[in-house]
């Protein structure tokens, strides 16, 4: 992931693509609702959590290539099952709301693959693997798409679809990091079984490229400011005290937005290669998606947005930047259709709050062959 080599201008507007924005929630980029935890911050208790996935019905529906789902009678989900074949991979399984649902449409003959790079999310994959058999779990990025799906022998599916952003569970579990409201150990990484803390990158990181992370993955107008606020710490092992340093650094707050909301934000995005796992895993989509197969892609703010939304505009218009500057720009492959956007409803809004600034992008893979284009 490269970084700007500019410094940030503390008056420039952050630049925004599209209708999703940062969101203006006190914890911002949830993908699920909590209703109900129980206080032991244990791994069999955060299998417990209740989860309202967002844009469900929508999502599912999508990445089976229907309108709409069969209604369900009396909670009989097998009688108004679809019973689908095929091969599908839910990219974000989390605590697995779209999965089950998926499931509950597919045929016995069916196989569902799903990624997490979160320990616990995958202690709850394996557990539904344990009763479902069509179910397959890779610990990992859906970075790893291409290369996880051949070893298992895989080499198309009929399906993809990812919630990405970070779940209701890793923000209400203060040790994880995430949460600049619960104390904890300043971590913020999806995966802790490997790679390096936030805590670990702030002792190391110079001033001028803690500030480029928190303007280009933060959007956060006063970086350099809050960036040295932070490097004069004693110590980065309080996600309290961090954030009290940035709010006191932080020359505007915006009413009903905590001050450190963008930048923790930031330190994420950016520990956990959010932005460059997305941009591989789109580009992985085109091979893997056999034609007619479904790609159903929910995001929660516009840094992840923009990269979807110009993905699936230049894969289904066959118009790349490399050929700006051609007299002649040669005939390009169309791999997807003309994608489709799709926001929640008033109804899931008042419901689940959080899930006002989501967007599913859904577009259906073409029967182009797949070329590899070389930027020359």
């Amino acid at each position: 992931m490269s970084l700007s080599k500019s410094k940030p201008k503390p008056d420039q507007q952050p630049e925004s693509d599209s209708n999703t924005s940062l969101s203006s929630s006190t914890e911002i980029g949830m993908n699920i609702s909590v209703q109900h935890a129980k206080p032991d911050n244990t791994i069999s208790d955060e299998l417990s959590f209740v989860h309202d996935a967002v844009l469900l019905q929508e999502t599912v529906a999508a990445v089976l290539g229907i309108k709409c789902l069969p209604k369900q009678k009396n909670g009989m989900e097998a009688e108004n099952s679809l019973q689908v074949s095929g091969i599908y991979v839910d990219a974000t399984f989390g605590r697995g709301g779209h999965s089950r649902l998926l499931l509950s449409q597919l045929a016995a003959d069916a196989q569902l693959i799903v990624f997490d790079k979160d320990p616990t999310a995958i202690a709850v994959a394996q557990e539904l693997a344990s009763t479902d058999s069509r179910v397959h779990v890779v610990h990992d990025s859906f970075a790893t798409l291409t290369d996880s799906l051949a070893a298992m022998g895989i080499t198309q599916v009929d399906g993809l679809m990812a919630d990405l952003g970070i779940s209701s569970p890793q923000i209400d579990d203060g040790s994880r990091g995430f949460s600049f409201m619960r104390d904890g150990a300043v971590d913020i990484r999806m995966d802790t079984s490997r790679g390096q803390s936030v805590a670990e990158w702030l002792e190391q990181v110079d001033d001028e490229t803690l500030a480029n992370v928190l303007y280009e993955f933060g959007e956060e107008r006063h970086s350099r400011r809050i960036a040295r606020a932070i490097k004069q710490m004693d110590s980065y092992q309080s996600t309290l005290e961090l954030a009290d340093v940035i709010k006191a650094a932080h020359p505007n707050w915006q009413r009903g937005k905590h001050p450190a909301t963008q930048s923790f934000q930031a330190m994420r995005i950016f520990i956990n290669n959010e932005l460059g796992d997305v941009d591989d895993f789109l580009e992985q989509s085109i091979p893997i998606l056999k034609a007619g197969g479904e790609l159903a892609v929910i995001s929660f703010h516009s840094l992840e947005d923009r990269r979807i939304k110009q993905f699936l505009q230049r894969h289904s218009k066959g118009q790349y930047p490399e050929d700006e500057s051609l007299p002649m720009p040669p005939k390009r492959p169309r791999y997807f259709s003309k994608p489709k956007r799709i926001g929640p409803s008033k109804a899931e809004v008042n419901r689940n709050p959080r899930s006002r600034s989501a967007w599913l992008r859904v577009a259906t893979r073409t029967d182009t062959g797949y070329q590899q284009i070389v930027e020359q």
